[in-house]
């Protein structure tokens, strides 16, 4: 008797991961998002790849983590040069964090 064990994930995932589901020999089930659930999702998304960064300290974490923001920025109808523009005017107006300064008090 074989026993088929059904998981629930109910998440954003890759847009190859019901390919590679499929060539395991498993099948799954899911759908396309609307753009304001999708927008929810990534959001979601985005804290998720944050925490197992903070836990992990890994580069492919990171990796992760970026692809969620590339995915962010293009769902909001940016592209990533505006993202740099905006960091970088950020950037020469209040300075980046190289310094390593932890403010300690203002009076």
């Amino acid at each position: 008797m074989i026993c088929e064990e059904t998981m629930q994930y109910h998440k954003l995932v890759r847009d190859k991961i019901p390919e590679i589901i499929e060539k395991q020999g498993k099948t799954c089930q899911y759908r396309v998002m609307e753009q304001a659930e999708y927008l929810r999702s990534l959001e979601e998304k985005l804290q998720e790849e944050l925490n197992e960064y903070l836990e992990s300290k890994s580069l492919e974490e990171l990796a992760d983590l970026y692809e969620v923001m590339l995915a962010v920025l293009a769902a909001r109808g940016y592209t990533p040069g505006q993202l740099e523009a905006a960091a970088l005017e950020k950037r020469q107006k209040r300075g980046g964090f190289d310094r390593r300064i932890l403010l300690t008090e203002v009076t």
